[in-house]
Protein backbone atom coordinates (compact mmCIF):
# COMPACT_ATOMS: atom_id res chain seq x y z
CA UNK A 1 0.00 0.00 0.00
CA UNK A 2 1.63 3.38 -1.22
CA UNK A 3 1.89 6.31 1.29
CA UNK A 4 -0.07 10.17 0.74
CA UNK A 5 3.22 11.32 -0.45
CA UNK A 6 3.50 8.21 -3.15
CA UNK A 7 -0.02 9.31 -4.38
CA UNK A 8 0.15 11.50 -7.69
CA UNK A 9 -2.68 14.47 -7.39
CA UNK A 10 -4.24 15.27 -10.80
CA UNK A 11 -6.24 18.25 -11.43
CA UNK A 12 -9.12 18.33 -13.99
CA UNK A 13 -10.03 22.03 -14.70
CA UNK A 14 -13.57 20.92 -16.62
CA UNK A 15 -14.07 24.11 -19.26
CA UNK A 16 -15.86 22.61 -22.20
CA UNK A 17 -17.52 19.66 -20.83
CA UNK A 18 -19.40 18.77 -17.63
CA UNK A 19 -18.34 16.14 -14.87
CA UNK A 20 -20.88 13.93 -16.49
CA UNK A 21 -18.88 13.95 -19.94
CA UNK A 22 -15.46 13.98 -18.37
CA UNK A 23 -15.61 11.26 -15.59
CA UNK A 24 -16.83 8.00 -17.69
CA UNK A 25 -14.06 8.21 -19.85
CA UNK A 26 -11.64 8.76 -17.26
CA UNK A 27 -12.73 6.25 -15.14
CA UNK A 28 -12.67 3.76 -18.44
CA UNK A 29 -8.74 4.42 -18.51
CA UNK A 30 -8.79 3.62 -14.76
CA UNK A 31 -10.14 0.10 -15.42
CA UNK A 32 -8.41 -0.68 -18.32
CA UNK A 33 -5.23 0.16 -16.77
CA UNK A 34 -6.41 -2.69 -14.20
CA UNK A 35 -7.31 -0.40 -11.38
CA UNK A 36 -10.57 -0.23 -9.36
CA UNK A 37 -11.66 3.30 -8.84
CA UNK A 38 -13.23 5.52 -5.55
CA UNK A 39 -15.49 7.90 -6.58
CA UNK A 40 -15.86 10.41 -3.92
CA UNK A 41 -18.94 13.12 -3.71
CA UNK A 42 -19.36 16.13 -1.59
CA UNK A 43 -22.83 15.36 -0.84
CA UNK A 44 -25.01 12.24 -0.76
CA UNK A 45 -27.99 13.85 -2.49
CA UNK A 46 -25.57 14.23 -6.16
CA UNK A 47 -25.02 9.80 -5.69
CA UNK A 48 -28.05 8.86 -7.23
CA UNK A 49 -27.91 11.00 -9.98
CA UNK A 50 -24.25 9.82 -11.00
CA UNK A 51 -25.37 5.92 -10.38
CA UNK A 52 -27.88 6.33 -12.94
CA UNK A 53 -25.68 8.55 -15.57
CA UNK A 54 -22.71 5.71 -15.08
CA UNK A 55 -25.19 2.94 -15.91
CA UNK A 56 -26.82 4.91 -19.05
CA UNK A 57 -24.24 7.25 -20.32
CA UNK A 58 -23.56 5.37 -23.40
CA UNK A 59 -26.11 3.33 -25.01
CA UNK A 60 -23.80 0.73 -26.73
CA UNK A 61 -21.32 1.06 -22.49
CA UNK A 62 -22.18 1.32 -18.82
CA UNK A 63 -19.43 1.30 -16.04
CA UNK A 64 -19.62 -1.43 -13.38
CA UNK A 65 -20.20 0.29 -10.16
CA UNK A 66 -22.65 0.01 -7.20
CA UNK A 67 -22.95 2.26 -3.87
CA UNK A 68 -21.11 2.30 -0.86
CA UNK A 69 -23.33 0.61 0.91
CA UNK A 70 -24.58 -1.97 -1.36
CA UNK A 71 -23.94 -5.86 -0.74
CA UNK A 72 -20.22 -6.57 -2.63
CA UNK A 73 -19.58 -3.43 -2.41
CA UNK A 74 -16.15 -4.29 -1.70
CA UNK A 75 -15.74 -6.56 -5.39
CA UNK A 76 -16.41 -4.03 -6.86
CA UNK A 77 -14.29 -2.35 -9.64
CA UNK A 78 -16.25 1.52 -9.40
CA UNK A 79 -17.52 2.42 -6.08
CA UNK A 80 -19.67 5.79 -5.07
CA UNK A 81 -19.48 6.98 -1.78
CA UNK A 82 -19.03 10.15 0.15
CA UNK A 83 -17.66 8.64 2.99
CA UNK A 84 -13.40 8.09 3.43
CA UNK A 85 -13.20 4.58 3.68
CA UNK A 86 -11.44 2.12 0.60
CA UNK A 87 -13.95 -0.51 1.03
CA UNK A 88 -13.07 -1.87 -2.80
CA UNK A 89 -8.96 -1.45 -2.03
CA UNK A 90 -9.25 1.59 -5.11
CA UNK A 91 -6.04 2.49 -6.64
CA UNK A 92 -7.29 5.82 -7.99
CA UNK A 93 -9.28 8.10 -6.06
CA UNK A 94 -11.67 10.79 -7.74
CA UNK A 95 -13.29 13.69 -6.22
CA UNK A 96 -15.57 15.32 -7.71
CA UNK A 97 -18.07 18.45 -6.24
CA UNK A 98 -15.42 19.77 -3.75
CA UNK A 99 -15.45 16.70 -2.20
CA UNK A 100 -12.50 16.59 0.70
CA UNK A 101 -9.66 14.21 -0.44
CA UNK A 102 -9.14 13.09 3.08
CA UNK A 103 -6.20 10.83 3.86
CA UNK A 104 -4.24 9.78 0.15
CA UNK A 105 -2.33 7.07 1.56
CA UNK A 106 -2.98 3.74 -0.52
CA UNK A 107 -3.97 5.53 -3.83
CA UNK A 108 -1.88 5.71 -6.34
CA UNK A 109 -3.65 8.47 -7.95
CA UNK A 110 -6.19 10.91 -7.11
CA UNK A 111 -8.25 13.49 -9.76
CA UNK A 112 -9.49 15.86 -8.44
CA UNK A 113 -12.31 17.56 -11.21
CA UNK A 114 -13.94 20.93 -10.53
CA UNK A 115 -15.99 22.68 -13.01
CA UNK A 116 -14.39 25.80 -14.20
CA UNK A 117 -17.63 28.10 -14.14
CA UNK A 118 -18.33 27.00 -10.51
CA UNK A 119 -17.09 29.58 -8.22
CA UNK A 120 -17.34 27.45 -4.97
CA UNK A 121 -15.34 24.74 -6.78
CA UNK A 122 -12.63 26.92 -8.25
CA UNK A 123 -12.19 28.45 -4.85
CA UNK A 124 -12.16 24.42 -3.26
CA UNK A 125 -10.05 23.43 -5.87
CA UNK A 126 -7.28 26.45 -5.43
CA UNK A 127 -7.34 25.49 -1.54
CA UNK A 128 -6.93 21.71 -2.19
CA UNK A 129 -3.72 22.24 -4.75
CA UNK A 130 -2.49 24.52 -1.86
CA UNK A 131 -2.43 22.44 0.97
CA UNK A 132 -1.45 19.00 -1.11
CA UNK A 133 1.35 20.42 -2.50
CA UNK A 134 2.36 21.78 0.34
CA UNK A 135 2.18 18.55 2.17
CA UNK A 136 4.92 16.94 -0.36
CA UNK A 137 2.63 15.33 -2.64
CA UNK A 138 3.50 15.53 -6.23
CA UNK A 139 0.45 17.26 -8.24
CA UNK A 140 -0.41 18.58 -11.78
CA UNK A 141 -2.78 20.60 -13.59
CA UNK A 142 -4.36 19.21 -16.58
CA UNK A 143 -6.99 21.90 -18.54
CA UNK A 144 -9.39 21.29 -20.56
CA UNK A 145 -8.25 22.68 -24.31
CA UNK A 146 -10.24 22.07 -27.78
CA UNK A 147 -8.00 19.32 -28.77
CA UNK A 148 -8.16 17.80 -25.22
CA UNK A 149 -6.43 17.63 -22.37
CA UNK A 150 -3.28 19.55 -21.83
CA UNK A 151 -1.07 19.66 -18.94
CA UNK A 152 0.12 22.96 -17.41
CA UNK A 153 1.69 22.31 -14.30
Amino acid sequence: MADAAATEVWFYHLERTSLEQALPGLLEKTLQRGWKALVRLREMSRLPHLDDWLWTYRDDSFLPHALYDEAEAARQPILLTTGFENPNGADALFLVDGADPGDLSGFVRCVVLFDGADETQLAVARAQWSAIKASGVSVSYWKQQARGWEKHA
